[in-house]
């Protein structure tokens, strides 16, 4: 079996060392950051199974090193942080942590999360793909194809036709869509969906997405 790659962003060092030796001696693989910005620059260059990141470091806290990785990616996230009020975790699973443990902790207790966030993340790959009609999504790669043909998606466009294969036959609200995609800080216009859907709708050149009026949008399979 192979050993599990593991990164922890920890600023305070004795800690960081703790965490790596513990985990070390469970048969993790274990690299480490102290920072926000360090974590970002490793994370861009290697691969990793999950990341243990604390929220309140120099240079870029964990909240918004958090946001940065969900741009491109659905690693799992574990929070670790002193942060110990309802609504700094909430924001941590919003922002898409799978887990948030507070300090201080106990070294056996971070291993059994560890495991458990690890194996619910791997149950979830082993659906690979998205079909629906002549498309196909890749879960792994973040690609689409439709008729055959590799089709650019954005983070987000992939993530909207995600939602809408999956919720199908549904409707998806626009408001449904914002909460999802962009996450419950985003206060923006939600006409963002409409431009996004415009731009999905131009890139498959198929008409799979209908709009239903005043309320959002759903799936359409086309009549033969």
């Amino acid at each position: 079996m192979n050993r599990q790659k593991i990164l922890i962003v920890e600023d305070d060092k004795d800690i960081l060392e703790l965490m790596a030796e513990f985990l070390q001696a469970k048969n993790y693989i274990v690299d480490t950051a102290t920072n926000g910005v360090e974590c970002i620059k490793k994370f861009k260059e290697s691969e990793y199974d999950m990341i243990i990141l604390d929220v309140m470091m120099p240079n870029l806290d964990g909240y918004t090193t958090c946001k940065i990785i969900r741009n491109t990616s659905n690693i799992p996230i574990i929070f670790l942080t002193a942060l110990t009020d309802e609504s700094d975790q909430i924001k941590g699973f919003e922002l898409g942590c799978d887990d948030y443990i507070t300090k201080p902790f106990s070294f056996n207790l971070l291993v059994k999360r560890v495991e458990a966030v690890l194996k619910r993340s791997q149950n979830e790959n082993k659906n690979t793909s998205l079909d629906f009609e002549d498309m196909s999504l890749d879960l792994n790669t973040y690609t689409i194809k439709v008729q055959d043909r590799v089709v650019e998606l954005t983070l987000k466009e992939f993530n909207i036709l995600k939602e809408l294969i999956e919720k199908y036959p549904q409707v998806i609200t626009r408001e449904t869509l914002l909460d999802s995609i962009w996450g419950y800080d985003y206060y923006g216009d939600s006409r963002i969906v409409d431009a996004h859907i415009k731009n999905i709708r131009k890139k498959i050149g198929l008409p799979y997405i209908k709009t239903v009026k005043g309320i959002g949008y759903t799936l359409e399979k086309l009549e033969n």
